[in-house]
């Protein structure tokens, strides 16, 4: 089956750049801004993507444009005969399909809130009646399920089109809306009374914040927030460096990805804290920042449901992004293993819902299920296993993969990504992303269990799951000497 390609160098930098823009930009980035001291902060953040995030891109990138395969078989191609990196894929495959079973509810809250601020379901509530609608979608089954199912069908739809007339045609005018709904929300945030001093906040880097906050923990912040915003590890990048030609240097790509990406968050930021502060409203909240104190904020704005309705439609573009592009990978793991697009997207149009209902449920009808502690719902137990496990642990394995000779190795890795015009990925780091950027991850992969589990599991399980990870170069340094 000849590979699918984009129609154009735009359209893969948009439909990349939709998967790793999502919610960590404009709900995450937002809020931890708010709780680590502002403008310092995203000092600190942006050095952390630039030296965290964009290697582990680029061999992602290389990875997939090197084997023309999605992540369920890109390891078997490139991978040294008789080795094991080809287990990678179950990381792959459980990290998609687990990402989904949480984001698309997440998504559906988004479109549920579209219509409530459209329908003036929110106008003249007070923040407690505001937070009470927001339990009450929580709690009602028949929303929870109603809205997931609608952002799965949307995303299937536009998959089922293919790559250039659904995925690539649909995410350009997405993302172009997205951005221009972003345009109208700045200018509006902006003018608000008292917007300076949220623009201060956010602009001027004050470090004594960051003191108060604590350094520490800012710095953990940051790269965590650099690491998971790019959607690393999993091979949900890989799939488009497949759809692309050699004309053009991976390290260029994944810097423009990386600019878009960075540029979503920041004027996330700009909406949100001039907001914030023109209504004496603190912006480091988590989930209520989003569904009870901006809504409550565009109660006491002029014409508020009109902006309530745009900034949720802004929100429901970032995460509609995402599924389409993670959606189109799950597809193509099924077009790789010899399903046609059709057949991929019938079988996963029936899987990834039913996978979703835990999810969906597990406010309400499965409530009474805490798997991480009380007060932790299913879906916290989803995203602890993406986010604090399969993403790091899958970033591990493309870093190992690459620069080790008994993977790809580094020679092929540079070559893959040095081929075309445009930047050079500088092979001058290639200590730094051989022996420290490795530690960097394991980092914050321990830190990732230090807020679910005391001593001493929060050392021991995730060492054995590394250990499982070094157990493949391992093998295939002996499958060598053997030979």
């Amino acid at each position: 089956m000849k590979r699918e390609k984009f129609s154009s160098r735009l359209g893969f930098l948009l439909i990349t750049a939709g998967c790793a823009i999502g919610l960590g930009n404009v709900w995450r980035f937002p809020f931890i801004t708010g709780q680590y001291g502002g403008a310092a902060f995203v000092l600190i953040y942006l050095f952390f993507l630039l030296i965290f995030g964009l290697p582990i891109m680029v061999m992602e990138l290389s990875v997939g444009r090197a084997s023309q395969l999605s992540a369920v078989r890109s390891f078997d191609a490139l991978e040294p005969k008789g080795t094991k990196w080809h287990w990678t894929k179950y990381c792959a495959i459980i990290g998609n399909y687990m990402l989904m079973m949480f984001y698309t509810t997440i998504c559906g809250w988004m479109l549920n809130y579209v219509f409530k601020m459209a329908l003036g379901q929110l106008n003249g509530l007070n923040a407690e009646q505001i937070g009470q609608t927001f339990n009450h979608m929580l709690a009602d089954p028949i929303q929870q399920v109603g809205f997931m199912l609608v952002s799965c069908a949307i995303g299937f739809i536009v998959c089922s089109k293919g790559l250039q007339k659904g995925v690539e045609k649909v995410s350009k005018f997405m993302m172009g809306a997205l951005f221009a709904v972003m345009g109208i929300l700045v200018i509006r945030a902006v003018t608000l009374p008292n917007a300076i001093e949220g623009l201060k906040f956010y602009l001027i880097p004050d470090f004594q914040r960051i003191s108060e906050a604590g350094i520490g923990n800012a710095v953990f912040a940051a790269m965590n927030q650099s690491f998971f915003t790019l959607s690393l590890g999993i091979g949900a990048i890989a799939i488009f460096g497949s759809y692309i030609d050699k004309k053009r240097r991976l390290f260029s790509e994944a810097v423009n990805i990386t600019i878009l990406d960075t540029l979503v968050a920041f004027i996330s930021g700009l909406i949100i804290f001039p907001a914030c502060a023109a209504f004496g409203i603190a912006a480091d909240q988590g989930p209520g920042l989003i569904f009870v104190t901006l809504p409550n904020v565009f109660n006491q704005m002029p014409l508020g449901s009109l902006w309530g309705t745009l900034f949720f439609i802004f929100m429901f573009f970032a995460a509609l992004t995402t599924i389409i592009a993670v959606f189109e990978n799950i597809i193509a793991f099924g077009m790789d293993m010899g399903l046609s697009r059709q057949k991929a997207v019938a079988v996963n149009a029936v899987l990834v819902p039913l996978l979703s209902l835990p999810c969906a449920l597990g406010f309400n009808v499965l409530s009474f299920l805490q798997p991480l502690g009380e007060a932790k719902t299913i879906q916290d137990l989803e995203d602890f296993i993406v986010s604090s496990n399969l993403l790091p642990l899958g970033s591990i394995c493309y870093l190992m993969f690459c620069t080790s000779r008994y993977g790809w190795g580094w020679d092929n890795f540079i070559a893959e990504a040095n081929t075309g015009e445009g930047w050079r990925f500088p092979k001058g780091v290639r200590f730094y992303v051989t022996w420290i950027l490795p530690i960097i991850v394991f980092v914050v992969f321990i830190q990732g269990y230090s807020g679910y589990f005391g001593q001493p599991w929060n050392i021991l399980l995730p060492l054995c799951l590394l250990a499982l990870i070094l157990s493949m170069p391992i093998h295939a340094y002996w499958k060598h000497r053997k030979q």
